[in-house]
């Protein structure tokens, strides 16, 4: 049996967005008519994220408008989604969620959160259709309760991961790495530990060029005992507002090749979703549900 993170509650309406909130409901039931290995799923739903863990990683007063809905016009301008309860429950939920995709993966070696990546949050503030960083919570959460000691961060969404490399900026323990389109957002990039940002319509072959020469020499290098991939579906060559044009092979590839490093060097591995803006919105379900049954069968297959 594999558990997978899930929450109803993520489908937020948020009306005619570009932000698909109804692809989680869609890729859950598509494991469910087509389970991979015939392996038994159990959906385990995450409670939302404490206080004490979100401030971990984002200042009291930013939580605090969060939840009483006291955001400037300006910060809801900037976050690029309509501000509701609703949102904010999705994210303190997201944040609990890929904390429990981060214990699943210790004591099974892959945890998969059916949702997560929200790499555009910072401390003080949300941005890019990210209220809360739940990859920063959760690695600051495992480090807090000793159950890691150094973590790298491999993000393959289309966009750079700003909220994520400025939290960890100055954190020796995490390893930052981003590989995403250079002339896309955001516009100011913060350094991260590895930047590749790839000139537009980059396709399939120099993209995972990029990754095969330097993933394993920075694992090797910074030795993490714990991974989390963002798999975002963005770099698809029908995004909206991507432009890496990628094909669902060559992100199949991507996928594989970053699970392959995490079973090769025994370094448990959790995955977030994060972005994904095909035309069509079965595009986006089809990618993430490959990243999924990709992961599934290369570490369950016997």
């Amino acid at each position: 049996m594999i558990r997978l993170v899930y929450s109803k509650d993520y489908a937020v309406d948020i009306g005619n967005h570009i932000f698909p909130t109804a692809k989680y409901n869609r890729i859950k039931e598509r494991l469910l008519k087509e389970s991979p290995l015939k392996i038994k799923i159990e959906f385990v739903t995450p409670k939302s994220s404490s206080d004490e863990d979100i401030l971990l990683v984002h200042e009291k007063n930013y939580l605090d408008k969060l939840k009483k809905g006291t955001l400037t016009d300006e910060e809801i301008f900037r976050l690029e989604l309509p501000y509701s309860k609703g949102i904010v429950r999705a994210a303190l939920l997201c944040c609990g969620g890929t904390i429990l995709a981060s214990e699943i993966a210790l004591t099974d070696r892959l945890g998969i959160h059916i949702g997560g990546g929200f790499h555009h949050a910072f401390p003080d503030h949300g941005e890019g259709f990210c209220v809360l960083n739940d990859i920063a919570v959760a690695v600051r959460h495992m480090m807090k309760i000793k159950c890691v000691e150094k973590a790298m961060i491999i993000d393959c969404d289309l966009h750079h991961g700003n909220g994520t490399s400025a939290i960890f900026s100055n954190d020796p323990n995490v390893f930052t790495f981003s590989i995403h389109q250079q002339n896309n957002y955001p516009f100011f990039k913060p350094k991260s530990n590895l930047d590749i940002g790839l000139r537009d319509r980059a396709g399939d072959k120099e993209y995972l060029r990029a990754l095969y020469e330097n993933i394993p020499k920075i694992i090797s290098d910074f030795k993490p005992d714990f991974l989390i991939y963002v798999a975002g579906a963005d770099p698809y060559k029908d995004d909206r507002i991507g432009g890496l044009a990628l094909t669902k092979e060559g992100l199949k590839k991507r996928d594989e090749f970053i699970f392959r490093q995490a079973i090769n060097y025994t370094i448990p591995i959790a995955v977030v979703l994060a972005g994904g803006y095909a035309f069509r919105e079965e595009d986006t379900v089809d990618i993430h549900y490959n990243t999924i049954t990709t992961g599934i069968k290369l570490f369950y297959e016997k």
